[in-house]
């Protein structure tokens, strides 16, 4: 896929441009309303240029007190705009839609939405590519409660008779006129011969005859089928030739078909849930069935230890939720909490009551409620399975990350939940505000407690009864020796794990002067660790020498697409699948220009050295150099330096001992072998770099000049090109070797490792802007 490319606007200084994008972005969300369009940008992309516009007013603010190498500690200008780290280009290949992203991205991890002022403002400063805009649309709670639908519902029309199929996106808020039209487009139909039918699980669910209803209200979920039906008949009208064809699915009716009981006996009434849209019926058939969990032969208080909850011979609470797609990791959280006794009992009982309608923080109840009415279907007698789908719909209208039946994290989606739950069952309906006192020698429980009344007093719910603590955190000082002590809430805790708190990374080290061919490195590092990190874990494998430094690129087709330059950069922007090269190279006081050597080899297989007649292929790494910025290069100079970085490629090359102590002989018999080799500087003019003492001027880059090497077939089989060709991933998976048990881990052992102290550097004091 082919990236749009745009001429950049002149450069302004980095501070200055700081001050636009956050005043354009105050502004624009000041006014953001429904139907504005934002813009995806890599994450990566955009943390390195808060980096870079940052790096001033953070160097204003340090102390002084620890001194970084020039090259390493100023950040370069950031490159044009590359998202294409956001695109499943196979997927946009096969598809006559619109650029497709991958399915996994996550907001703040693998890209920012950016208003589209800020995106034009940026893309005018730095061009490239692709652009991917998206619509803001309304969630139906309030005019305020706007999302950006990243991802329109993609769905499959089945055409019927024909067999024919296509896949269009839509947004969940349009209408199913709009859908019935595009379906009509896509098949070239006339479309007072068509209707459609909701075809989830490839069966008719309902015809979808409401023009006016969006798709959101008529549960159309993520990659469904939609029936398009053409009435063949003339007589035919859309009621009568399509109704007359409905093939009625025994499951989908018994699922909408519960106990009846009369509404008197609940003790409701139609207008307790009218403006909910949650009629008495639903409740009454629930409370129907929560009277069985109150039964004489089974109570929610013996839950624990027993098989289920005996009710004419039959246990209760053993049924099974129907899997939409991969979504076992929503029907594991739900069967958690909905066998958590003090749960089962809240929501079996009149729980409604407790229901905070005009929280702004909640889900005006409707979560709440449609969590009560799921887990009521979940304790009702019988086994039947239970389709978890109108509590799914639900929960993707406030949580659109969890839309579709892809997998996600259960964990994610059981804190979403209890947090939606909480908020909306919050018996605090006015929230004061309490300003917490220091502990001031007082003892642990009374500050704790003190603090947890605090917290009650403006979260007081039946999540908070069950699910919530608090834990105490100490703050020390080490100049002055101040100790600050706070108690903090919490839901879940995050506990690492000895064997999952590290990551391998597996990098390929290149040296400047050849004194050692490219070398695979693979090194353990923490998960939460920044680029410092890797680099004395890197230092230490490789025994780096006063005077080197290591500097780490992303490879991709064949050149360095990106610098980690940022020494606290997280490690967590690298990805598995990356291919990172590591150049040793010396340490200089001022900030160097990089040249990158691109090698590229004949592609026609005749062995001719006439680039006239030469079709170049790049291929494998490319070396990196450095010179400083008022430093004198010659074309003597640059082919010097080639010639240095692939003497132990040599084939037949001597003794490793004989590679060290004789690199200036050897490389003297190489340039006679290679003299042929032609160097290539990417510039205006493309110059080809002579063996001459002219000047050679070395373009600025915000990367690393390009200066291609053009190998002849015949020099190319004098190196071992694998050097150059077999840079590893990152990491590379693969099934654990069959090992002996060793010492279980113990819960205590992960709660020693998350209470374990930890110092902070000068690098974790960080610096608070408001850009998004």
């Amino acid at each position: 896929m082919e990236m749009m490319e745009t001429t950049p606007a002149p450069e302004l200084p980095a501070e200055e441009e700081m001050a636009l994008i956050r005043d354009i972005t105050v502004a624009a969300e000041a006014h953001s309303k429904e139907g504005d369009t934002f813009f995806l940008i890599t994450n990566r992309w955009w943390q390195s240029w808060i980096d870079y516009v940052i790096q001033d007013l953070a160097s204003a603010t340090s102390n002084g007190s620890h001194h970084h190498d020039y090259g390493s500690n100023v950040l370069r200008r950031p490159g044009a705009i590359d998202n294409t780290d956001l695109i499943d280009e196979s997927a946009s290949e096969v598809s006559n839609m619109e650029i497709e992203l991958h399915d996994t991205l996550v907001e703040g991890r693998d890209y920012i939405l950016l208003p589209q002022q800020v995106w034009e403002k940026l893309h005018g400063w730095y061009g490239g590519g692709p652009t991917l805009p998206r619509k803001a649309i309304n969630t139906g709670l309030s005019q305020t409660d706007l999302a950006i639908e990243v991802y329109p519902l993609r769905l499959q029309l089945l055409l019927a008779p024909k067999g024919e199929q296509a896949v269009i996106r839509i947004s969940k808020k349009d209408t199913v006129g709009e859908l019935h039209k595009k379906a009509c487009e896509v098949f070239d139909l006339i479309p007072d011969e068509v209707c459609i039918w909701d075809y989830y699980g490839q069966t008719r669910h309902s015809l979808m005859d409401n023009l006016e209803k969006t798709l959101d209200d008529a549960n159309i979920q993520m990659d469904q089928d939609i029936l398009v039906e053409v009435t063949t008949d003339a007589n035919d009208s859309l009621d009568g030739g399509c109704m007359s064809s409905i093939q009625e699915n025994e499951y989908f009716e018994r699922e909408s078909t519960s106990l009846i009981a009369d509404a008197s006996k609940s003790g409701l009434s139609n207008e307790n849930f009218a403006s909910n849209n949650y009629t008495s019926r639903s409740y009454s058939s629930n409370l129907t069935q929560s009277q069985y969990l109150r039964s004489s032969n089974g109570h929610l208080d013996n839950m624990h230890g027993s098989s289920g909850i005996i009710t004419r011979g039959s246990p209760l609470g053993l049924t099974g939720l129907l899997n939409l797609g991969n979504t076992c990791f929503m029907n594991s959280a739900i069967q958690c909490l909905v066998h958590t006794p003090e749960f089962a009992r809240y929501f079996c009982e009149d729980y409604h009551r407790e229901i905070n309608w005009k929280n702004p923080f909640g889900m005006v109840g409707e979560l709440a409620l449609a969590f009560g009415e799921l887990l009521r279907k979940l304790w009702a007698p019988g086994r039947t399975p239970v389709s978890p789908r109108p509590f799914k719909t639900k929960l993707s209208r406030f949580a659109p990350q969890f839309s579709g039946y892809n997998q996600h994290d259960s964990q994610e989606l059981l804190a979403f939940l209890l947090d939606g739950l909480h908020e909306d069952l919050n018996r605090v309906k006015h929230r004061p505000y309490i300003k917490s006192e220091d502990a001031d020698g007082r003892s642990d429980d009374e500050v704790a407690d003190e603090y947890w009344a605090n917290h009650i007093a403006r979260n007081d719910s039946i999540i908070v009864d069950v699910c919530q603590g608090q834990y105490k955190s100490t703050l020390v000082c080490p100049a002055c020796g101040k100790v600050s002590v706070t108690f903090d809430p919490f839901m879940y805790l995050s506990l690492p794990l000895q064997f999952t708190s590290t990551r391998s990374i597996t990098v390929m080290v290149f040296t400047f002067d050849g004194s050692n061919p490219p070398t695979p490195y693979t090194v353990s590092v923490p998960k939460q660790g920044r680029c410092r990190d890797l680099i004395q874990a890197l230092g230490n494998a490789c025994s780096l020498r006063n005077g080197e430094r290591l500097l780490i690129a992303e490879i991709r087709n064949h050149r360095i697409h990106h610098l980690f330059e940022d020494p606290v950069l997280q490690l967590s922007t690298i990805n598995d699948d990356d291919r990172l090269a590591v150049y040793r190279l010396p340490k200089l006081e001022k900030r160097p220009n990089y040249i990158q050597f691109v090698h590229r080899h004949d592609d026609l297989d005749h062995g001719s050295n006439n680039s006239s007649s030469t079709s170049w292929k790049p291929y494998g790494v490319p070396l990196l150099a450095q010179v400083s910025r008022n430093e004198t290069v010659t074309g003597f100079h640059i082919h010097e330096m080639v010639r240095k970085m692939l003497v132990p490629m040599q084939r037949n090359q001597e003794s490793q001992h004989s590679v060290q102590s004789s690199v200036s002989t050897r490389t003297q018999t190489y340039h006679t072998d290679s003299s042929k080799i032609q160097l290539q500087l990417i510039d205006d003019s493309n110059t080809v770099i002579e063996q001459s003492n002219d000047t050679i001027r070395v373009p600025q880059s915000s990367l690393a000049a390009v200066v291609f090497v053009n190998w002849s077939n015949t020099d190319l089989k004098k190196v071992n090109i694998h050097h150059l060709e077999n840079l590893p991933e990152v990491f590379k998976y693969a099934p654990p070797a069959k090992r002996t048990r060793g010492e279980p881990l113990s819960l205590y052992a992960c709660l020693d490792a998350f209470l374990r102290e930890e110092p902070l550097v000068p690098e974790d004091m960080w610096l608070v802007f408001f850009f998004l």
